[in-house]
């Protein structure tokens, strides 16, 4: 059974949390899963995210984990989070993707999508 973790929730949510924490579970116990961070979820892989240090960080516990993390483009744009090629593909002067996380089109979504036995939303 292979699983498909959607993030949605602003890295603000406890949800977001809890989409972080059924990752890890996933893997330590070696399941199949892929992961996809939509809507205010791409909000995870901005570099500027910023706490005190006597708290977790969200993005830096994401980058931990050494897996593969699908921010959708077109969110992450709306949302003011891009990478190198996306700043200089529409003139932006700065780039703030978090090392890890990779832009990808909606069309991979849809590929995780057809290729998984079930779909959990945080």
């Amino acid at each position: 059974m292979s699983t498909l973790i959607l993030v949605t929730a602003s890295p603000h949510s406890v949800l977001a949390w809890h989409a972080l924490g059924t990752v890890q579970a996933l893997q330590a116990k070696n399941q199949s899963f892929r992961v996809f961070f939509y809507q205010d979820g791409v909000m995870v892989a901005n570099s500027l995210n910023w706490c005190p240090d006597d708290q977790r960080q969200l993005t830096q516990e994401w980058q931990k984990l050494g897996i593969r993390l699908p921010v959708c483009v077109s969110a992450a744009l709306a949302r003011g989070i891009t990478d190198q090629e996306n700043a200089e593909r529409h003139q932006l002067t700065q780039f703030n993707l978090a090392s890890g996380f990779e832009l990808v089109g909606l069309g991979e979504f849809a590929d995780a999508v057809q290729n998984t036995t079930r779909l959990v939303q945080f």
